[in-house]
């Protein structure tokens, strides 16, 4: 597992209950692992926005992940709204994916992360502005 290099977004880690710590550390370290397979990506910053994890290469759009107490059954990577990307993830994965409007991927935590339609939409989030007047992003 890739160390924290903030102490407030390991802060926010840790104050997950342990089997939702879980699911969002796996997630965390597929936008990480998927970030270094791409050459064209770089360094990808790790901060808090609005209080969540937060994920931004130089060339790509924000992607956030968290759980939320009043939803307890799922935990969501979240991207911009105004972006293509959960219409293009909605296009490539909509028979995969569960989706929360224009803003979210959700996971149910009882179902497996489907590891392969996630990296590659993590990929397409990453590279955001170098692929967005691509149709379907260049998927």
């Amino acid at each position: 597992m890739r160390e924290f290099t903030n102490p407030g977004v390991e802060q926010v880690f840790t104050e997950y209950p342990d089997a939702i710590r879980a699911k969002v550390l796996r997630l965390r370290q597929l936008i990480f692992d998927t970030a270094t397979a791409l050459e064209d990506v770089g360094e990808i910053e790790e901060t808090l926005k609005w209080g969540e994890p937060s994920y931004l290469a130089k060339q790509g759009s924000t992607i956030r992940i968290d759980w939320k107490p009043s939803s307890p059954d799922h935990y969501a990577l979240y991207v911009h709204c105004q972006s293509k990307l959960i219409e293009t993830y909605q296009e490539l994965y909509g028979d995969q994916l569960h989706f929360q409007g224009k803003r979210a991927i959700v996971f149910p935590l009882k179902q497996r992360l489907p590891v392969k339609a996630v990296k590659h939409c993590v990929a397409l989030a990453l590279r955001y502005h170098q692929i967005k007047h691509l149709p379907l992003l260049g998927a």
